[in-house]
């Protein structure tokens, strides 16, 4: 059975139950950021400003990154999956995209059971 989303022109997002998509986000060498979800709102504000934002799980509130850190993410592309349930935003980092600091939210590898830092 196709979706009429995987062909379609038309941006159509596939929200979860929760009213979500995840957004992958990497700069643009490709370079992995992070991930977190949207919602539609959060979305608009992403188009209307060119600044990420997106909802927060844990806060329960629209978030743009970088709003207290002062290291948003201008992003250049927005990109959808086949059938619109993945957001690909290609973003200029205007510091560390992790809140610990790292560029990457992804600075960790898993060995077994332990976790060893990438440099």
């Amino acid at each position: 059975m196709t979706d009429p989303r995987d062909r379609s022109l038309t941006l159509d997002p596939a929200y979860d139950a929760a009213g979500l998509v995840t957004a992958v986000v990497t700069d643009r060498v490709g370079a992995l950021l992070m991930v977190a979800h949207m919602n539609a709102e959060a979305l608009a504000a992403t188009q209307a400003t060119g600044e990420a934002t997106f909802w927060s799980r844990s806060r329960q509130r629209l978030w743009k990154k970088g709003e207290t850190s002062g290291n948003v993410l201008r992003v250049v592309e927005m990109r959808i999956d086949c059938d619109q349930d993945a957001l690909w935003l290609i973003a200029d980092p205007a510091g560390p995209a992790c809140h610990t600091g790292a560029a990457s939210c992804f600075y960790r590898r898993i060995d077994g059971d332990r976790l060893i830092p990438v440099t």
